[in-house]
């Protein structure tokens, strides 16, 4: 089939946008975090992007998206076929055979951002207390054994595609995914140093609001880019990534008005990220004014969600089980309520427009599956890894600082104070002559 250039153009636009926001991602974590962790939070962004990549690239594509023989099999309900390993046969595949007139490197180019930025979600939930090198251990063995397959149940043909669930953009895929990892981590690693004694607030509020920024910005490409065309669903994802975002960003900040007297920036920051992730699965398959309500809703129960860590005694570091299983799960049940498909046909429609229960169920199904998996196989990847090579730094290290125990370098090297409080990186600003009276 001959390319398709406005699609291509536009899925090379989109797939850019998706991996700017693991560097977003990085921004928004690293802010969150106190000053002596923020260069290690961003690092475990940044050293996802090197190992999924690879991995990838030799064989995370063919188990998400090949199929074995013809498909119609036991083990292809599970996982993936290898007749892409490399890449090699997408590098001799003009395009792909689903009528967009993608070249199928684009294609795969795109849903490898999307695995990227899975992995790097994970890290917030165990930020200032995981081996650097652990860490990417784990990254690069829980993408291996519970994203790709994931991936391929809900995207590749796998068993819940085959229950008919619907997950536009990745709510399941890879919003409960990592945040189910998140809460296994959690557990396995135990709380920080001083965690509910001493003060653990956001050291940068304005990382948080760049990273905040940069991820709306991206999730654009993230969900619009979804459609894999340039048409009426890709503008409808558009609007609706915008609508839900900016609502459940209001519901938040309204929350801890009322709560706790003061709408905060970390607040409508989280609040915006939370909105992201609700309408994640459901942004090509409800109305505006649905998404409004889903945005409105995420954002009030994920403001309360996040607290559950202190009732239950979990060290979710950086909120991402109350945002992002919690949010995730939200958006994907929503389908089994809302959903219209307005630019789609064939799919079954939400209760409010007589969709039947049992589509409800398979939407509910999907994250306690997924969800429950992803919990146990990162929970016995973070064990082994303990077990072995260590997961968790020292104390010692752990109170002095990741960034300079582990990385040799500190984010912030404001030099020398002199007497007059003005810093100087080039050591103490002498003081002026006096002047001599000739």
């Amino acid at each position: 089939m001959k390319i398709d250039t406005g699609t291509t153009a536009w899925m090379i636009t989109a797939t850019a946008l998706v991996l700017l926001m693991t560097p977003g991602l990085a921004f928004f974590y690293g802010g969150m975090t106190r000053a002596k962790s923020v260069l290690n939070m961003m690092m475990m962004s940044f050293v996802s992007i090197i190992t999924v990549t690879i991995a990838w690239v030799l064989y995370g594509h063919s188990l998400a998206f090949d199929a074995f023989g013809d498909g119609d099999n036991v083990v292809n309900k599970l996982i993936g076929g290898g007749d892409a390993l490399g890449l090699q046969s997408l590098v001799d595949t003009a395009t792909k055979d689903d009528g967009t007139g993608m070249p199928s490197l684009v294609f795969s180019a795109f849903q490898l951002t999307f695995a990227i930025i899975t992995v790097a979600l994970i890290s917030g939930a165990i930020a200032d207390r995981a081996k650097f090198g652990a860490w990417v251990v784990f990254g690069l063995a829980w993408a291996t054994l519970v994203y790709f397959p994931v991936a391929h149940w809900v995207w590749g043909g796998g068993w819940l595609a085959g229950l008919g669930i619907e997950d536009f953009a990745g709510g399941t895929v890879v919003h409960v995914n990592a945040g189910a990892a998140g809460l296994a981590l959690a557990l396995v690693l135990g709380k920080r140093t001083g965690w509910r004694k001493d003060p653990m607030r956001p050291h940068n509020l304005t990382l948080v609001l760049l990273g905040v920024g940069l991820l709306w910005f991206g999730w654009f490409g993230f969900n619009a880019g979804s459609e894999l065309a340039v048409d009426g669903t890709a503008g409808l994802a558009f609007m609706n990534t915008q609508v839900a975002t900016a609502a459940a960003a209001g519901a938040w900040i309204l929350v801890e008005k009322l709560r706790d007297g003061h709408s905060t920036t970390l607040g409508v920051a989280s609040g915006a990220v939370a909105g992201l992730v609700a309408i994640t699965p459901a942004c090509g398959f409800v109305d505006p004014w649905a998404a409004i309500v889903l945005g409105l809703i995420a954002g009030a129960v994920c403001a309360y969600a996040v607290g559950l860590k202190y009732r239950l005694g979990f060290d979710d570091s950086l909120d991402v089980v109350g945002v992002h299983l919690v949010g995730g799960a939200i958006g994907a049940v929503s389908l089994g309520i809302i959903a219209r498909y307005p630019f789609a046909d064939g799919q079954n429609q939400g209760l409010i427009y007589g969709g039947p229960i049992s589509q409800l169920g398979v939407q509910a199904l999907g994250p306690v599956a997924v969800g429950l998996y992803s919990f146990i196989m990162a929970y016995v990847i973070g064990k082994i890894i303990d077990k072995t090579m260590g997961f968790r730094i020292n104390q010692e290290e752990e109170v002095t600082g990741i960034d300079i125990t582990t990385h040799a370098e500190t984010g912030y090297d404001l030099g020398t104070v002199h007497s007059s409080g003005v810093a100087s990186v080039n050591g103490p600003v002498p003081a002026p002559a006096k002047k001599v009276d000739a």
